[in-house]
């Protein structure tokens, strides 16, 4: 069975995992990934001069399939309200056009 999804994309400072968390769990998604990131943006490089990741200055990646676009323009807008002024970051939708094994969903 397969089902439609949107997918919320968040990367920012990896010294905001744990609160990130608390709100993509609160908004009642099932669930997310989260990896390392490094790069370039608006706010220069994240990290000693080149676009990589280290252990004390790097950024996180937080994909987050949610049921709804709706669900995932809640938690980007809570997630850059509180905290996008102060600290680097960027949230993206994509598509999902389906959800393989969305019992696990």
């Amino acid at each position: 069975m397969t089902q439609k999804a949107a997918k919320l994309v968040i990367v920012t400072e990896k010294l905001l995992l744990k609160k990130v968390a608390k709100i993509i769990e609160e908004a009642g998604a099932s669930g997310y990934t989260v990896v390392e990131a490094g790069g370039k943006g608006s706010r220069n490089v994240r990290s000693s001069g080149k676009p990589t990741v280290s252990e004390t200055d790097s950024n996180i990646k937080f994909e987050v399939l949610t049921p709804n676009r709706d669900m995932a323009v809640k938690i980007s807008d809570e997630v850059a309200a509180r905290y996008f002024d102060d600290y680097s970051g960027i949230a993206y939708l994509c598509d999902v056009m389906e959800v393989l094994h969305a019992h696990k969903f």
